[in-house]
């Protein structure tokens, strides 16, 4: 029992909606960024979760889902579709409005793990929670101390995933991968052009 407490709040924790923003204010606040770059650091993620929960909400109260969580492959795949165009129009909007790199890769990286998902979807389940955990480790990149603490939270989440009965372990496993790899894409991305970094 206390084991499936344990699994359900780090599940919680670990959800990419609550997680990903909270990681992107804290990196802002230790570059001590601006006040608009953090808004639109912040901000631009929470308006693109509000957007998917909101439109999840939509769908069951259509009738076309039976639950807000998308489990069913059909109601996942509309689900991550919507997601990845979300994250990857933002990407875009943010970068021609003139905000950071930074917050551009991000978004883009983010929404590249969503489409890894449905390009895998016909092998595996990926795990966004395991995968966003990951790729949030390198949002904090060069600080040791936050990078490994969130590596270490991202297989106690990969963990509850699997204490959840919610995935396989080559679910999490693919999600770690992928997070990794779009977390390195990002640090490769920002660091090739500095001059466009948080100010």
């Amino acid at each position: 029992m206390a084991r499936m407490i344990v699994a359900r709040i780090l599940s919680t924790i670990g959800h990419p909606a609550l997680l990903a923003p909270a990681v992107v204010a804290f990196a802002a606040l230790r570059r001590n960024v601006s006040a608009p770059t953090m808004l639109a650091a912040v901000g631009v993620p929470v308006v693109v979760a509000a957007g998917v929960m909101a439109f999840s909400v939509v769908r069951v109260r259509s009738g076309s889902w039976t639950d807000a969580d998308a489990s069913a492959p059909r109601e996942r795949i509309e689900l991550n579709t919507f997601l990845a165009v979300a994250l990857l129009g933002a990407a875009l909007l943010v970068r021609r409005v003139g905000q950071p790199l930074e917050i551009a890769a991000g978004l883009a990286a983010a929404g590249a793990i969503v489409c890894a998902a449905l390009s895998l979807r016909r092998f595996l389940k990926l795990s966004l929670h395991t995968a966003f955990a990951v790729f949030a480790a390198a949002l904090l990149w060069p600080d040791a101390a936050g990078v490994g603490f969130l590596l270490m939270l991202s297989l106690a989440i990969a963990w509850s995933r699997l204490a959840l009965h919610r995935h396989t372990l080559a679910d999490v496993a693919t999600g770690l991968i992928i997070g990794a790899l779009a977390g390195s894409g990002f640090i490769y991305a920002t660091q090739q052009a500095p001059k466009l970094s948080f100010p």
